[in-house]
């Protein structure tokens, strides 16, 4: 691990990484960020003991330049970047929506880009993160994205035309069930029962269930039935569920976040 990473624009997800990438055996040493504000670079600094540059000395010295800023922000970042990144640094691009192409398109002629989908859960190094191949990028530019983000969580590689797709599932996919624990603490207290205590039992049920979904090779077909007694309470609720079509509004609402995805990468905000 002797190579020189820099992370532009370093946000919650940026410094998670960061963060992740150090516990994992990075030398703080060879981490450089860029912020905004000076403050949150000083911060940073203190924090982590990582190194504050521009974002065009970290283009001139970093081997990997990883790009979180947002993606509305991305074009301007590239238009300081270009002048000052040769075509054998790896950019790693987080923006959601981006298509690879973007970046090539105003980089030198050559430059290996890769682009990752990452999510929420890197804060507490359960990341899932989908890593795809830009037209330049070798099997082993994955790999080193993958030992990078492998840091905070699980990575997996899928070709680019099923990005749109993956930020729907895991991109956006930890909001979906935050919604959903939400709504079942609400119920709870409807039911009778405190905030705090809902909160408690719906939280411990759906770790041990992602558990069970991780470890038992189960399909979750099964391991639903497992829990469906003939007449009883689980299959009533599972009816209700049915009838007011949750099943049908989760397959659209996924479907509407691909669109979203494949929109920002049309260029419309």
């Amino acid at each position: 691990m002797t190579q020189k990473v820099a992370v532009l624009g370093t946000g919650k997800i940026g410094e998670a990484l960061l963060s992740g990438m150090i516990r994992a055996g990075w030398d703080p040493a060879d981490l450089l960020v860029t912020a905004r504000r000076p403050e949150r670079a000083k911060e940073l600094q203190e924090r982590h003991g990582v190194t504050p540059v521009t974002n065009a000395e970290a283009a001139k010295s970093a081997d990997t330049l990883i790009l979180t800023v947002k993606p509305q922000d991305m074009g301007t970042l590239l238009d300081e970047l270009a002048p000052h990144v040769p075509t054998d640094r790896l950019v790693i691009s987080g923006a959601a929506g981006i298509p690879t192409s973007f970046f090539e398109e105003r980089l030198a002629q050559g430059t290996p880009v890769v682009r990752v989908m990452t999510n929420t859960p890197a804060l507490v190094d359960e990341a899932m993160s989908v890593i795809s191949a830009g037209s330049h990028a070798t099997a082993e530019h994955l790999a080193h994205a993958e030992e990078i983000f492998g840091a905070v969580g699980k990575t997996l590689r899928v070709p680019e035309s099923q990005q749109d797709a993956c930020t729907a599932l895991s991109g956006s996919g930890p909001a979906y069930f935050f919604y959903l624990v939400e709504a079942m603490t609400d119920a709870g207290i409807l039911l009778g029962l405190p905030r705090d205590k809902a909160h408690d039992l719906i939280v411990q049920s759906a770790i041990g269930a992602a558990v069970m979904l991780r470890d038992s090779g189960e399909h979750p077909v099964k391991l639903r039935e497992n829990v469906t007694s003939p007449a009883g309470t689980t299959i009533n609720a599972i009816r209700e569920l049915e009838n007011h079509g949750v099943r049908a509004a989760l397959i659209a609402a996924l479907e509407a976040a691909r669109d979203r995805s494949r929109e920002l990468a049309s260029g419309n905000s």
